[in-house]
């Protein structure tokens, strides 16, 4: 199972929507959004892709009624999880946060196999070293809106846990 990884989005809806249509191309089967989505207006043509989209809040967040009403709206598409989330996807563990020194703390667990941020607008995968003697994978999927980085998302195929990162153009 492929995943498109991605945070950051800021309102930048066109960038959003041209990453995960691309992410779909490729063979995703879910989307990942690691938070500062800010306005819920921002979702609402991702429900047309046909992907689970699971959502978590950052520190840019926008009205939480509103974003309730639209997941309410798209119960297939739209899962919002809050904080963080908790997933078993692809057979993989999986835990998602906005802030990465969180989901560094979660990696050192050794409970999941990839763990999944942003806030930093800095793409980054690496592998690090558990408390139980194994390696668990963490993605920083960089911004996807494009803020003082280049827009980037991260393809992740969760049977190898290896990963593609991707630069949106134009």
């Amino acid at each position: 199972m492929r995943i498109a990884i991605l945070s950051d989005s800021h309102d930048h809806h066109r960038r959003l929507e041209a990453a995960v249509g691309e992410a779909k191309a490729w063979g995703a089967e879910a989307v990942l959004h690691c938070g500062d989505i800010v306005s819920p207006n921002a979702l609402k043509g991702l429900p047309r892709f046909g992907l689970p989209v699971h959502l978590i809040h950052g520190n840019n967040q926008g009205d939480l009624v509103t974003l309730m009403a639209l997941v309410r709206q798209h119960p297939g598409t739209l899962h919002y999880h809050g904080q963080d989330a908790s997933l078993a996807l692809g057979g993989r563990r999986i835990f998602m946060v906005h802030y990465p020194h969180y989901g560094y703390g979660m990696a050192l667990t050794g409970d999941y196999d990839l763990v999944c941020c942003g806030h930093e607008h800095a793409l980054a995968c690496t592998w690090v070293e558990n408390i139980r003697g194994g390696k668990t994978l963490i993605i920083n999927p960089g911004t996807v809106a494009g803020i003082s980085a280049p827009p980037t998302y991260v393809l992740c195929d969760l049977a190898t846990l290896t990963w593609e990162v991707r630069e949106l153009r134009g």
